[in-house]
């Protein structure tokens, strides 16, 4: 469904939260090219299926994943701290807002509508990012799945997200761009969004299934008003 000139979408939502990577921010372009690098200096290839295999999990979950797939000898720590160094400069200097996002963001707080992020990423990831963007303007909550016990589609960081904005489940509208997110903003028990980007583009008709909403940009959330 898109909602092109439709503010039902925001119907009874007392809280927004965002996915971040290919959600708020314009970033899955870069994670090609950090797991193609980072298996080559091992000399090991990037295995097509790979991140499907890994959507949703945890930036944890990820690390012993890739550890145990490939035998590699670093610990889950040491992983973690290996991507955060290969990802920090871009996500500091090179990651926008997706379009309309921040638009968005300012329509929320003039609302009074409190703002969480709820991503698989990593803390120092969302901060870098977080610094450039200049995310405290907006956002009350930054939730990572590391906090959690599951990674996604496991509800657990939507509900802990809507926990610390003190909002119900059935209140909250969670905006997603891959379909292990949006199930499990759907699993929380919040109405979902589907966002479009272009590294899901093949998982469209998916997304769209899944989601009670899909969008193009954030622009058509507020359109018309």
């Amino acid at each position: 469904m898109c909602i092109k000139h439709d503010m039902a979408i925001l119907e009874d939502i007392q809280s927004v939260i965002f996915d971040l990577d290919g959600t708020l921010v314009d970033s899955m372009w870069l994670w090609h090219d950090i797991d193609v690098e980072f298996l080559g200096l091992r000399g090991l290839a990037l295995p097509d299926t790979y991140q499907r295999d890994i959507e949703g999990m945890s930036f944890t979950e990820t690390a012993a994943y890739t550890k145990e797939l490939f035998q590699l000898p670093e610990s889950v720590e040491e992983l973690k701290e290996i991507w955060n160094r290969m990802a920090i400069g871009k996500y500091t200097y090179e990651v926008p807002f997706k379009p309309g996002a921040e638009a968005f963001l300012q329509y929320c707080k003039e609302q009074g509508i409190t703002v969480g992020i709820a991503t698989s990423n990593s803390r120092d990831l969302v901060e870098a990012v977080a610094g450039s963007l200049h995310f405290q303007d907006y956002i009350q909550e930054i939730v990572t799945a590391c906090e959690v016990d599951r990674g996604k589609p496991a509800p657990d960081v939507y509900l802990e997200a809507a926990s610390r904005l003190q909002a119900q489940p059935g209140h909250c509208l969670v905006f997603e761009d891959v379909p292990m997110g949006i199930l499990a903003g759907k699993n929380a028990g919040m109405r979902v969004c589907a966002v479009e980007d272009a590294f899901s583009q093949a998982q469209q008709e998916e997304k769209r299934k899944l989601a009670d909403y899909y969008i193009s940009d954030f622009y058509e959330v507020f359109a018309g008003l």
